[in-house]
């Protein structure tokens, strides 16, 4: 069985799984940067490409598959960052290999498979965390704070639009985002998790789900736009609408209360309104440089320090049940 985080040790040995575009731009800096962490090995179906990518960010060895990864006795954990339909059958092995998991979202493509991946780390000791970075946002856990101290009274609607125009070309390295059967969905499963993630932090679990999928504008299998209505046991109402149709993209949430409402331009920014009495105020909440640094860091915390990660299985497995509801 691997180390599974001998507080003597104090670093974890991270095999990266999948080394596309969200790898190269942050998933990768974060593994090779983030303290009490070293990035051990890479592995991809190119293995000419895993050795360039692993050599950029000073990973020791590479491999032309994940089952070889985790072969290697030297990891400790292993970050997914391959198409959906790989996450659960990657998780399940590297759990059964005693290695901790951190899986890219959405964290799989069936409730039935996150219900094994939370089973297989259970049975084997490790730790499982899905990749939902935005929970760590800054403005995130401002806006939480605010609604928990009543600042805009009881919280009734909330609306999140996520638009961001992607129309690959056939060959495009990202175009196994339109194949169902990789990807599970358009753009509510690929983009629209994310916010669904953020709806549950802010407001709890959802109690009834409504939806339209349609593709308006797009030649593809997949939906290009979406929109589901969100009905939370807390009480609040929200909406989220993506699409890859529009041209003008969008990343609005705005939240709604009895006394006054929350306005955030930009959920990957930094903006923060607060209207209150006929009277607003701004403030400035900046993500991380690298989004998902803190993320990594907090699961490194809990494997090293013996705790949880913040957005574990149980926490993924919800998104993937509205989602369910949502594409059902």
């Amino acid at each position: 069985m691997a180390w599974k985080g001998d507080r003597s040790v104090g670093v974890i040995r991270w095999g990266l799984v999948g080394a596309g575009d969200i790898a190269e731009k942050r998933v990768g800096p974060a593994l090779a940067s983030a303290p009490r962490s070293a990035l051990a090995a890479v592995s991809r179906r190119d293995a000419g490409r895993a050795g360039e990518f692993a050599r950029r960010f000073g990973a020791p060895r590479w491999y032309a598959s994940w089952e070889e990864l985790l072969r290697d006795g030297g990891i400790d954990a292993v970050y997914v960052a391959t198409p959906v339909h790989l996450h659960a059958p990657v998780s399940i092995a590297a759990a059964a290999a005693g290695k901790h998991v951190l899986c890219e979202k959405p964290m799989a493509l069936a409730l039935a498979e996150c219900d094994a991946m939370i089973r297989a780390a259970a049975e084997n000791d490790v730790k499982l965390g899905i990749a939902y970075y935005r929970h760590f946002y800054p403005i995130v856990r401002r806006v939480k704070k605010l609604l928990a101290e009543g600042a805009i009274g009881t919280p009734v609607v909330a609306r999140i639009d996520a638009f961001e125009r992607f129309d690959p070309a056939p060959g495009h390295p990202r175009a196994w985002l339109l194949d169902a059967a990789r990807s599970g969905g358009g753009p509510m499963f690929d983009f629209g998790c994310h916010r669904i993630e953020v709806l549950q932090n802010l407001f709890g679990a959802v109690r009834t789900v409504r939806s339209e999928l349609a593709t308006v504008a797009l030649t593809r299998e997949v939906e290009d736009t979406a929109a589901a209505l969100l009905h939370f046991e807390s009480g609040p109402v929200a909406t989220l609408t993506v699409t890859h149709a529009a041209a003008e993209p969008r990343d609005t949430l705005d939240i709604f209360g009895t006394e006054g409402s929350i306005h955030v331009p930009k959920l990957n920014g930094a903006e923060l309104r607060i209207v209150r009495g006929g009277d607003a105020r701004v403030e400035e909440h900046p993500p991380h440089e690298n989004l998902h640094q803190p993320l990594i860091e907090q699961f490194i915390d809990a494997v090293l320090d013996g705790g949880e990660p913040v957005v574990d299985g149980r926490a993924g497995r919800e998104v993937n049940r509205v989602l369910g509801e949502i594409y059902g």
